[in-house]
């Protein structure tokens, strides 16, 4: 799995640098460029195996994983914006606003976020019709509905007069981190027109593991390791999984639900062995 992990980031690393490549050169592509560098590629690993399932190539199903990994990038260019979540830090290097300024941080985050949207549209991908059901889906996993609905609900949770319970910080994270892996991971199904049921649920455990493991890496973790400030939920009284349920209890929660979207992916057989190793991978990872 790690190998092919490996794989997938070289080639939408690659892929990134050629579409940024068509564009005018200065500061803004400069802070785009930046904003991509490094990242574990889970999301563009799960199109791209996801695909894998239904006998798709990886030139069909890279627009879609980098299309993905331009998303995500934008994301966290903006989430760690002062009027954000305020982070100095990402993926080791000091954050975009404060490589350059927060005019070219919204910026660029803007310019990576449309470079998504066109990265769709390759025709390599598919029919006419599985592009533009991947446009409405990923437009709904990514707006208002999902990742920036959720990044809505934790701001607002900052201020709250009660912490959020279990129940509000699960539906938090649903929109905010689970929108986009269940898009990514179903992305192989909508492309060749078959049901992404078993996918949709493998997500679903599979990005609230995510989140859970991340909460922990909050409170066990280096910043040499994961690339980015810790203890900051700690430091703003924040109710995280760990706060609510205890070290131990969340930990035990990650490998149930690591366990559970293993277990999702029963219809598929030996040819799903590398999404289940990422089920394992995301509550084993120090980063």
């Amino acid at each position: 799995m790690r190998e092919r992990l490996e794989d997938v980031r070289a080639q939408v690393q690659t892929a990134l640098e050629e579409a940024m490549a068509a564009l005018p050169e200065g500061e803004l592509t400069d802070a785009m460029r930046y904003a991509c560098i490094g990242g574990k590629r889970i999301r563009a690993f799960l199109v791209m195996e996801s695909a894998r399932l239904f006998g798709l190539r990886d030139k069909e199903s890279l627009p879609v994983a980098a299309a993905v990994e331009a998303l995500h990038a934008y994301s966290l260019v903006h989430d760690d914006l002062p009027a954000m979540d305020d982070d100095d830090l990402r993926r080791g290097l000091p954050t975009v606003h404060v490589q350059w300024s927060e005019a070219t941080a919204i910026l660029a985050g803007d310019a990576l976020q449309s470079l998504a949207f066109g990265l769709l549209t390759d025709p390599v991908i598919g029919a006419p019709d599985a592009r533009l059901a991947l446009v409405r889906l990923f437009a709904d996993a990514v707006g208002a509905r999902g990742m920036v609905w959720g990044q809505v609900l934790d701001i607002a949770a900052e201020t709250a007069v009660e912490p959020l319970d279990l129940v509000a910080i699960k539906r938090l994270q649903q929109a905010k981190t689970g929108a986009l892996i269940q898009f990514s991971a179903t992305a192989g199904a909508i492309m060749a027109g078959e049901d992404a049921g078993p996918l949709a649920d493998y997500a679903r455990h599979l990005g609230l593991a995510f989140q859970i493991q991340d909460d922990i890496l909050d409170v066990t973790g280096n910043e040499q390791d994961t690339g980015k400030r810790i203890g900051k939920d700690v430091a703003a009284n924040k109710a995280t999984f760990v706060s609510l349920m205890g070290l131990e209890g969340a930990q035990d929660k990650a490998r149930k639900l690591a366990r559970a979207a293993e277990a999702a992916l029963e219809p598929y057989g030996e040819a799903a062995g590398n999404l289940r190793d990422l089920a394992r991978f995301v509550i084993e990872r120090d980063a």
